[in-house]
């Protein structure tokens, strides 16, 4: 029996999953709530099957005990159909990102790669069960590998398939995220290196040195170094040194952004100029694009005067030191001789306006004589494919198959040069 006490237990739990619910539907985009707002929008958004389940069971056990409220059952049924629809959303995700491909490579890319990846398949079980459950049996891990000397921000980790024999296996390498200032190799990009590593790549997730503690350019500086190490060293493990991808989300992604647009950069690679830093393509997932604020972007300007300049770059006055952001800018490095693009980005992302993704593309599209191809993903918010879920392994798949591709015309063109 549905009660009206206009208090209770039942009906908080239910207005709580309703504002979540809400926040997931569209995000409070300020300057004061952007940073809650991806909190609660982000856990919610990616879970959004297994917070509808909770709420309609919580439901039905009020129901039962007859500690429902009318109230309560309202905002759960508002939640559960808001819910199912986000989750009806995600599972597009694949099929949406397809017509992407299509549009940003040609319509007949599939016909260089192989046929079963084409074929979308259901999202695994374990995705909805234990989300954080990433790392796939079938790959191992070698960890803690030095890239250059130091303790543990100058490691990396190798992922490869189990037992694989491999050689001149095509490599990725992922930049993990986190404001330059917190995040570990071992916390992001997960599924991507483990779904690219069953396809006998050879994945490399590295460390690099944080704010504030060191500030900027260091981290770009790391991130060439172990481009660098890798070239020189990925062979030993089977890869192909002649063949580097770089993927990153976050700050993963506007370093991995940087360090594709700005091969060999002296400024960039102190003491080791002469190495070769360059990749063959970039697969940023929402990444910071620019760090100068060119277009007066409220957020973006924000961003640099409020976080940036103390806590990363160690800036006081930024109006006497733009152009050191302007350096640090992706966006700044732009030209024709970029290489192949793939970026992702969420449109509910509060914490880096999809405004930054579209002026990257846009830049990209306008001068880079290579590929570009860009996914807005429809109610995504930032780091949307951190943990498994319906939308990130669907994702994932789709850049598996962009991944293929690229492989495959690289080789293509090599073999006919």
């Amino acid at each position: 029996m549905v009660g009206t006490r206009s208090i209770s237990g039942y009906s908080a739990r239910q207005a709580v999953i309703a504002g979540l619910t809400a926040n997931a539907l569209k995000p409070l985009d300020t300057e004061i709530t952007a940073v809650p707002a991806f909190a609660a929008g982000w856990i919610s958004s990616e879970l959004a099957p297994q917070l509808m389940g909770l709420s309609l069971a919580d439901t039905a056990i009020a129901l039962l005990r007859g500690r429902a409220t009318r109230f309560g059952v309202a905002c759960s049924l508002a939640s559960a159909a808001a819910l199912g629809w986000m989750t009806m959303r995600a599972n597009r995700t694949e099929s949406f990102i397809e017509t992407t491909l299509r549009d940003g490579v040609g319509p007949d890319y599939g016909d260089l790669i192989d046929p079963s990846l084409l074929e979308e398949v259901a999202t695994p079980a374990r995705a909805l069960v234990n989300p954080l459950r990433m790392l796939d049996p079938e790959v191992e891990v070698t960890r803690n590998i030095n890239y250059t000397e130091g303790g543990k921000r100058a490691r990396l980790d190798i992922y490869r398939e189990r037992g694989a024999d491999l050689s001149r296996a095509p490599v990725l390498i992922q930049v993990h995220g986190g404001g330059w200032t917190i995040g570990t190799k071992e916390q992001q990009g997960l599924i991507l290196m483990s779904q690219m590593a069953k396809r006998g790549w050879i994945c490399v997730a590295m460390n690099y040195r944080l704010s504030p503690k060191h500030k900027w350019p260091t981290h770009i500086v790391d991130v060439k170094r172990a481009i660098a190490w890798v070239r020189e060293h990925i062979a030993e493990y089977g890869g192909d040194p002649d063949y580097l991808v770089i993927t990153g989300g976050s700050a993963g992604g506007h370093l991995s952004s940087l360090a594709a647009l700005t091969p060999n950069l002296p400024q960039f690679q102190p003491g080791f100029e002469d190495a070769d830093t360059h990749v063959e393509a970039c697969v940023p997932f929402y990444g910071v694009y620019d760090m100068l604020g060119e277009d007066g972007d409220r957020y973006t300007v924000g961003l640099r005067d409020q976080f940036l300049a103390k806590r990363v770059f160690g800036i006081d006055n930024t109006a006497d030191h733009l152009d050191v952001f302007r350096e640090a800018s992706p966006l700044h490095h732009v030209g024709p001789d970029a290489p192949d693009f793939f970026v992702l980005h969420g449109t509910n992302d509060t914490l880096v306006s999809v405004r930054q993704a579209r002026a990257f593309v846009a830049r990209l599209r306008a001068e880079s004589k290579r590929s570009v191809t860009y996914a807005e993903l429809a109610g995504a918010q930032h780091a949307f494919e951190v943990f498994g879920s319906v939308r990130s392994y669907q994702a994932i798949r789709a850049v598996g198959r962009w991944l293929a591709w690229h492989r495959a015309s690289w080789l293509r063109e090599r073999s006919a040069a």
